[in-house]
């Protein structure tokens, strides 16, 4: 995959605050993702196990849980993901802490760089 080149990639964006979830969703939507929207763990899980997916982007915290679960699901799966936090990698919880991982609020090109890199781009 080349610079700009995400057509058809199926994404889950798993964000639990409405105008950060509108923002990711509206990026990945323009560079050509299929994005699925996830607000909360529970929606998050179910998607992991219905939803063909190419790569994710896991907000960390939501509300009083963490996405740490849906990692461990797309792991099994064998399916890439980034972290997206607002305390960036050093916000990350024992052996995620290596993991890709993108800053909030999202920067457009760091989004859409994040995305490839997990793709293997």
């Amino acid at each position: 995959m080349g610079e700009g080149s995400l057509d058809g990639v199926r994404v889950l964006l798993v964000e639990d605050e409405s105008l950060v979830a509108m923002l990711g969703e509206d990026v990945l939507t323009e560079a050509g993702c299929r994005v699925t929207v996830a607000m909360r763990l529970s929606e998050a899980l179910h998607a992991v196990q219905q939803a063909d997916l190419d790569v994710a982007i896991l907000d960390v915290n939501l509300g009083n849980e963490t996405s740490y679960p849906v990692a461990e699901q797309l792991i099994q799966r064998e399916i890439p993901f980034v972290f997206a936090t607002g305390y960036a990698a050093a916000g990350l919880a024992g052996g995620y802490a290596a993991h890709r991982c993108v800053q909030k609020p999202y920067d457009p090109t760091q989004l859409l760089a994040a995305a490839r890199a997990a793709l293997g781009d």
